[in-house]
């Protein structure tokens, strides 16, 4: 990409979106293009038509998506595979008809078999049973993977997709009803200390096990891979495998072992009360990096780090 490359960010506002935003904004990129949900509805077909014919972009990050924790997930199974298919199929498709040069989509790590071996390898994808708690939400990751890759097998595109392990950091979901874990326990340790309760409860056992990268160096990792020339990814580009990329750190504790950290991180001096007649979840969730290392990435921020400068954000320190 060049700097003055016209780049549209899908999703913006939103965790993964506004970190992208902020390392193509540090890197020196100018030309960005955003659009708020008021003013551009990415599930509908006709008007992603019309944005992509006018705006004629290079490049684009698709980081739009419905997403929530174990809650909703439950609560609106309709919502997450109806939202998520729609935006994806427009925005890859669109992409497509207005010779986009190169499109890096956004998935999950859910889109795993829920009894994975351990570190997950991309290869491991298909290849078992899906986590029942977020099984809509997974399979509309897993066809727009594949939508990326029949794109290119069939077109020629060079479309990338990502699979994130757990994120966190500035502009995340507070909303106990809808966040994920991380920020659900960091906003309990806030209100717990600030009205001096006894004891915070937290869902499921804290046995399964989890790992957490910092929503900045999920970005950083995008915006390599959309620097790199395409001979350095030339694996990614085959007919014989998905272009699918895992971004994590490689590193993973147990919710357990997450709740005391962030109760440090805050300064909360009350006990922790595991309620073990909420979901666990998947036991475990560790994604292999091997891939993108080799490609010459690996994350920066430490977590207790990114646990503190998320804390910051929610206080309005940063």
């Amino acid at each position: 990409m060049d700097f003055d490359s016209k780049i549209y960010v899908a999703g913006h506002r939103g965790l993964v979106g506004s970190a992208l935003m902020r390392q193509l904004q540090q890197r020196g990129y100018k030309n960005l293009i955003t659009r708020t949900h008021a003013e551009l509805d990415l599930t509908d077909q006709r008007a992603v038509q019309v944005f992509f014919a006018e705006e004629k972009l290079e490049y684009v990050l698709l980081a739009a998506a419905k997403v929530g924790g174990i809650y909703a997930n439950n609560a609106c199974p309709a919502e997450f595979i109806h939202q998520n298919l729609a935006i994806q199929t427009n925005v890859i498709h669109e992409s497509w008809r207005n010779n986009v040069k190169r499109l890096l989509f956004l998935g999950s790590s859910c889109i795993y078999p829920k009894d994975s071996p351990q570190p997950i390898k991309e290869e491991y994808l298909l290849t078992g049973e899906l986590e029942p708690t977020n099984r809509p939400y997974a399979l509309a990751k897993i066809a727009g993977l594949e939508m990326c890759w029949s794109y290119n097998r069939q077109y020629g595109s060079r479309y990338i997709t990502v699979m994130p392990t757990n994120l966190y950091g500035p502009n995340d979901n507070y909303d106990l009803n809808t966040s994920h874990v991380l920020p659900a326990l960091i906003r309990k340790m806030h209100e717990a200390k600030l009205n001096n309760l006894s004891e915070v409860v937290v869902w499921g056992t804290g046995a399964p096990k989890r790992e957490f990268l910092y929503s900045d160096d999920m970005a950083d990792a995008c915006i390599y891979l959309l620097e790199q020339p395409e001979g350095k990814l030339q694996s990614l580009f085959c007919d014989t495998k998905p272009p699918l990329v895992n971004v994590g750190c490689g590193k993973d504790i147990t919710v357990r072992e997450l709740a005391e950290m962030v109760k440090n991180i805050i300064g909360f001096s009350g006990e922790l009360v595991f309620d073990n007649t909420k979901p666990d979840g998947t036991m475990r969730k560790l994604l292999d990096v091997s891939r993108i290392n080799a490609l010459g990435w690996s994350r920066k921020t430490l977590l207790t780090e990114g646990i503190l400068l998320s804390y910051r954000d929610m206080l309005g320190e940063t």
